[in-house]
């Protein structure tokens, strides 16, 4: 009954201002500006007031663009037909965005890996691998999260499930509730930033900006952001331990199986130096077969064999020469393939530039700018000495040593960064006693699968040997293998999977349907023309305007979801950013850390609402929003940090794409 009284009173205020403009404001006063900015007022009451968010911005766009077309031809049958054409145009240029293919694989493969059991074991090996450190389980906690969230991407699965696997586990050691929801609540919400992530792919279908970029730059703030979680959490259990208690020693180990148990006993308490000594030493004992060790072994190698072969490939491609590309005889301009007195121009509709504009150029058409022989990389093939001039003739032969060498010489850097891994081999291996060897093969069961998965779409991605579609789709194979392999691939999982992936991405697409029409009558209204001019005329700079989008952003994070925020208000900001010099890929990574205020602040704290769905009765909605709250600091500090160097975000895109 409140809810119907207040759904009437907000429309009895949208209807008493609409009467008030029509009545009380002279209709040759009223620009069409004015009423731009009235709808986008009104969308955000309507969504407030729980309008579903895709029909309304569908509905006040249609309306507000007759109006537009009306108030310019005065004709309504006119204008009926250009808002219906408008439509048509706005919703077949969205359903034809290729960036949209990959938005329900990704979803796919996220409920497929969610109901393949996997963060179950994930969040037990992290605890007892992680069990010295101070806060152990809400550090386990954020890591497990982080991990998922790569996997998924899916916000309210990973809170949920965290829900009902740590917070128990978190309140019976004698944590706070307030770091238990905080830690749950904040570590979940990092699959909007994370990639593979559908909010990158709805800003970078928004804003234009490349999904790969954008996966690329926002690896490192996530990882980031999560960093600063675990260090936050760490601080908090040393400066107050009551807060989050160390855990007991005898929840610290794990059961040795009996072979292990065996060489355990002897005089080897190092797992590696023991199982060589069992193995060529002779000091084998009888209960400890020879395959166990063969397997155990392995395992304890992987480390090594994975770094090795990271360390190749980063040497392979930091050495490689680089390709010199040759233009064939025939494709020169000036030879035979080419006649250079074409009065004619070509068959494409280009023309050559007036003679006067240019220098006539040499009998090749090519000429080579003085002093810099070789700076266009391009060499004349052998054969053709006659067509090259005597100017470009010593290029060849200052190729030649290049070429002779083969690879390039090994950067600096390269061998600081082996360095850093032979230590930290060096220290786990001289750390891996029996016990830790068996929480490593725990890991190795639950991290590696979704590692293997997660690498193989993210490196397609990132290295060009895969769009994100085709990488989704790699990904959504990949999701339904594991849960294959883990035996959870049933048909009553499969059917809930799919239904589940239809109903977001008919979501996502009617959103941008809505916010594409949107957007078409607030441009022709004038709208954007009104911010721009207003946001022009406060002087601002870079870093004023930077803050002030910021800032609204973050507010408008408090009443609005980020698909909200993205789709109605990201056309208003990107067409300024231009005029301040700001990258929009830089800019797009600032927002993705700051939607994470989206699901972190109330009222409209998503993940609160299902924290609290799967909570115990005694933990209150009030307890888990006073729990973010330190988290949502953090978030200010990690936007602070990618301002101060934005290299965190931009580093890797500039490396592989630019």
């Amino acid at each position: 009954m409140k809810i119907h009284k207040a759904l009437w009173f907000g429309l009895s205020c949208i209807a008493l201002v609409l009467l008030m403009i029509a009545f009380l404001t002279p209709w040759d006063n009223l620009t069409t500006g004015h009423i731009g900015l009235l709808m986008l007022a009104l969308i955000v009451v309507a969504i407030m007031l729980g309008f579903p968010t895709a029909f309304t911005l569908m509905g006040m766009g249609v309306l507000f663009t007759f109006l537009a077309y009306y108030m310019q031809s005065s004709d309504p049958g006119r204008s009926l037909g250009q808002t219906l054409d408008l439509m048509v145009q706005r919703t077949y240029a969205t359903m034809t965005n290729d960036s949209l293919i990959s938005i329900p694989l990704f979803v796919f493969m996220g409920y497929l890996v969610e109901r393949a059991n996997l963060i179950e074991k994930l969040f037990k090996s992290l605890h007892l691998a992680l069990a010295r450190l101070p806060g152990a389980l809400a550090v386990a906690t954020l890591a497990t999260c982080a991990i998922f969230a790569t996997a998924t991407g899916i916000v309210g699965a990973v809170v949920t499930l965290m829900g009902l696997l740590a917070m128990p586990a978190m309140l019976k050691a004698g944590y706070s509730v307030r770091l238990t929801a905080g830690s749950i609540t904040a570590g979940g919400c990092l699959g909007i930033l994370l990639p593979p992530s559908v909010m990158l792919i709805v800003y970078g279908a928004t804003t234009g900006v490349s999904v790969v970029q954008l996966y690329a730059g926002a690896l490192f703030p996530g990882v980031l952001l999560a960093f600063l979680y675990m260090l936050y959490v760490i601080l908090v259990a040393k400066l107050r331990p009551d807060l989050a208690p160390p855990l007991p020693k005898e929840e610290r180990g794990v059961p040795l199986p009996p072979p292990s148990a065996a060489m355990a006993a002897g005089r080897y308490t190092r797992a590696v130096s023991g199982m060589l000594a069992a193995m060529f030493k002779g000091r084998r004992n009888a209960a400890v077969p020879f395959g166990y060790l063969t397997r155990n072994m392995a395992i304890a190698l992987t480390p090594l064999a994975v770094t090795v072969l990271m360390l190749g490939v980063v040497h392979h491609a930091l050495t490689k020469p680089p390709v010199v590309y040759e233009i064939p005889a025939e494709l020169r301009l000036g030879s035979s393939g080419f006649d250079s007195g074409l009065s004619e121009p070509p068959v494409d509709g280009l023309a050559e530039p007036p003679s006067n504009d240019l220098p006539e150029p040499p009998s090749n058409d090519l000429a080579e700018p003085p002093g810099t022989p070789a700076a266009s990389g391009l060499s004349e093939p052998p054969g053709t000495p006659a067509a090259q001039p005597p100017a470009a003739a010593p290029a060849p032969a200052q190729a030649a040593p290049a070429e002779a060498d083969g690879r390039l010489p090994t950067p600096t850097g390269f061998w600081i960064f082996a360095g850093i891994c032979a230590v930290m081999l060096a220290v786990f291996y001289a750390a891996l006693t029996w016990a830790r060897l068996e929480i490593f093969k725990m890991l190795m069961g639950s991290f590696f699968p979704l590692a293997v998965m997660i690498a193989a779409v993210l490196g397609s991605i990132g290295f060009g040997l895969a769009t994100p579609s085709e990488a989704a789709a790699m990904g959504a194979m990949g999701g339904a293998l594991l849960a294959l392999a883990y035996r959870r691939l049933n048909l009553p999982v499969l059917r809930e999977s799919v239904f589940l992936t239809a109903k977001t991405s008919a979501m996502v697409c009617w959103l941008f349907v809505g916010s594409s029409i949107f957007s078409a009558a607030f441009a022709l209204l004038g709208g954007q023309r009104i911010i721009e001019e207003w946001v022009l005329s406060l002087g601002l700079t870079q870093i004023q305007f930077l803050l002030l989008a910021q800032v609204i952003i973050f507010l408008l994070g408090w009443p609005l979801e980020w698909t909200e925020i993205i789709v109605i208000f990201m056309p208003i900001f990107v067409p300024l950013l231009n005029t301040f010099g700001i990258d929009p890929l830089f800019f797009g990574l600032l927002v993705a850390l700051n939607l994470q205020t989206a699901f972190l602040s109330p009222p409209v704290a998503m993940s609160a609402f299902y924290l609290k769905g799967v909570s115990p009765p005694h933990v209150t909605l009030n307890q888990i929003f006073l729990g973010m709250l330190p988290f949502m600091g953090i978030q200010i500090v990690a936007i602070f940090l990618l301002y101060v160097f934005p290299g965190i975000g931009m580093w890797l895109p500039t490396v592989l794409y630019r």
